[in-house]
């Protein structure tokens, strides 16, 4: 196989996982949309990674795959949006990593997480909250539905 014909591979693999991301992303993204996702201030990982779809993270994996070390601002923006802090913080160290990209790492993470029950399960009744003060919070306002 001459040079050329792996740099084509290499070039076509990453541009279908750049593909698949942005339809996993986007899918997940609507997934969280419709479960209205709260995940508790104080949340470790793995009580992240239980409470956010397979899909965002499926493709969040194939966004690394993909651009690799590029992916590490996308991938910042995307869970800082989303204000998934703890998910965030591991995501984008992860794929700061040069060629660590072929490994899943959130997909592992999850399934780690559902099958050994690592970390608390999503409680969709959770409350966010505001310190206001010492020993004091305040309920934030639940988000508008959206208009039909």
């Amino acid at each position: 196989m001459s040079l050329r014909t792996f740099v084509i591979i290499l070039a076509v693999i990453a541009l279908t996982a750049v593909v698949l991301a942005a339809l996993l992303i986007g899918w997940g993204l609507g997934k969280l949309r419709e479960r209205k996702l709260r995940v508790p201030p104080g949340a470790d990982f793995f009580t992240t990674v239980r409470a956010v779809p397979l899909p965002l993270l499926v493709g969040l994996d194939l966004l690394d795959l993909g651009l690799d070390v590029f992916s590490a601002p996308i991938i910042w923006f995307i869970l800082n949006r989303l204000k998934l802090q703890k998910l965030r913080n591991v995501a984008t160290v992860e794929a700061l990593i040069p060629f660590s990209a072929p490994i899943p790492t959130l997909t592992v993470a999850w399934l780690l997480a559902r099958f050994f029950k690592l970390g608390r399960p999503h409680d969709p009744d959770v409350i966010e909250t505001e310190q206001v003060g010492p020993g004091r919070y305040v309920a934030r306002p639940a988000p508008e539905p959206p208009r039909a």
